[in-house]
């Protein structure tokens, strides 16, 4: 692992405190469009044409290829035919660039789902998980994971430094919607 990475690595999970995500379950969820990549393939993300399919879980995390966040990649990765089961997409978000994502895709998310580029904070801003290294001025995405409804509207909301909890939350948040939505959603 190089230094900077390791760095990085450390940093993220003895730092970075859980965000007080400002959107809340109930709140709409604001509609984007980002550069994504899935088994090294770029394409173009909207999540309003995500949503006409299903749920979607939307997780933010801090850096591609740190520990914490490679381990969050695998676990959604080993978890994405449970959600989809439950007729849920899932994509993750960061700060990193498109050429990052496009191999953190491949690597780290098996090809079995979507990571999208957001260098611009325009989607980390408006889901309001963005945070500052105090001192060094760079800028990252909290581990914040969102549920959203086909409705547009947040189901689940999750801020924990740690990996596995949002699997488990995102995975129990659309079940328990798909539960008391399935009929009238086409299962």
């Amino acid at each position: 692992m190089k230094p900077s990475t390791l760095f990085l690595s450390l940093f993220f999970g003895l730092f970075a405190t859980a965000a007080m995500a400002a959107l809340k379950p109930g709140d709409a969820a604001p509609d984007f469009t980002v550069a994504a990549a899935q088994g090294g393939k770029v394409f173009e993300f909207s999540l309003a044409e995500a949503l006409k399919k299903g749920p979607v879980v939307l997780y933010f995390y801090p850096k591609s290829f740190t520990s914490v966040c490679t381990v969050e990649a695998h676990e959604f990765a080993e978890s994405i035919e449970d959600f989809a089961a439950a007729g849920a997409s899932v994509i993750g978000v960061s700060s990193d660039g498109i050429d990052v994502q496009r191999e953190f895709s491949s690597k780290e998310c098996r090809d079995k789902f979507p990571v999208g580029a957001d260098p611009s904070f325009s989607v980390i801003k408006a889901y309001d998980v963005a945070f500052t290294i105090p001192g060094a001025g760079a800028a990252f995405a909290h581990r914040v994971s969102f549920v959203i409804s086909p409705e547009g509207k947040i189901i689940s909301t999750l801020a924990d430094n740690g990996a596995e909890k949002h699997i488990e939350n995102a995975l129990a948040a659309v079940r328990k919607w798909r539960e008391e939505h399935g009929e009238e959603h086409g299962k």
